[in-house]
């Protein structure tokens, strides 16, 4: 059996990490070794960013509802408590959705959480 070169694969894995490493500043780009480590890190930095940006639209929503809440004499805590006793099961995306696009509709809600409370 004739012996295997892996030229065409090797050449093939060096076009992947280069293509990864489009864009990226100096030897980061083209020399193989330093590509392959700012590749890498590029990697673990948008899995950790990934995370990172979850919690952050947590708190965008949270002050959200807490800016169109306080515009309805009602504090974010106990209106969140309202919604809880009273069954309402909207998360807070869509309520910081609903508090930006239609306030009409947001005091309704808080009406219904000031309810429960009282």
């Amino acid at each position: 059996m004739p012996r295997s070169k892996s030229g065409s694969n090797a050449r093939r894995k060096e076009q992947k990490l280069f293509r990864r490493a489009k864009g990226f500043w100096g030897k980061h780009k083209n020399v193989k070794k330093v590509a392959k480590e700012a590749v890498i890190h590029a990697l673990d930095h948008s899995y950790h960013d990934r995370r990172a940006r979850s919690r952050e639209f947590r708190t965008l929503w949270i002050a959200r509802i807490n800016a169109a809440c306080r515009l309805n004499d009602i504090s974010y805590s106990v209106f969140m408590h309202g919604l809880k006793q009273a069954g309402v099961e909207l998360n807070r995306k869509a309520l910081a959705d609903i508090a930006v696009r239609d306030p009409q509709g947001f005091a309704g809600i808080v009406e219904i959480a000031k309810k429960q409370v009282a």
